[in-house]
């Protein structure tokens, strides 16, 4: 999949990701984006690494899965880093 289609998810998943984990993370939407994104990218592309998450390529729902949980984990690594 290309990086343009996962910026575009990222976009989606970070404010995803804020929905599933609501607080103060400092910084507001665009840095809740920007951190969607950077999900979306390093876990489409481990996802592709490890083979995980069925077929990821395209706008289909495994790739849109992965790049939720990329989002999440990111987000999650922020707010422990902030702390």
């Amino acid at each position: 999949m290309g990086i343009i289609a996962w910026i575009v998810f990222g976009l989606i998943a970070g404010v995803i990701a804020k929905l599933i984990m609501p607080g103060r993370d400092g910084g507001g939407f665009i840095l809740t984006c920007i951190l969607g994104v950077v999900g979306a990218v390093v876990g489409g592309w481990l996802a592709t690494f490890f083979h995980i998450g069925g077929s990821v390529t395209g706008f289909n729902l495994p790739s849109f899965l992965v790049a939720v949980v990329g989002a999440i984990v990111v987000l999650a690594i922020f707010r422990m880093i902030r702390r």
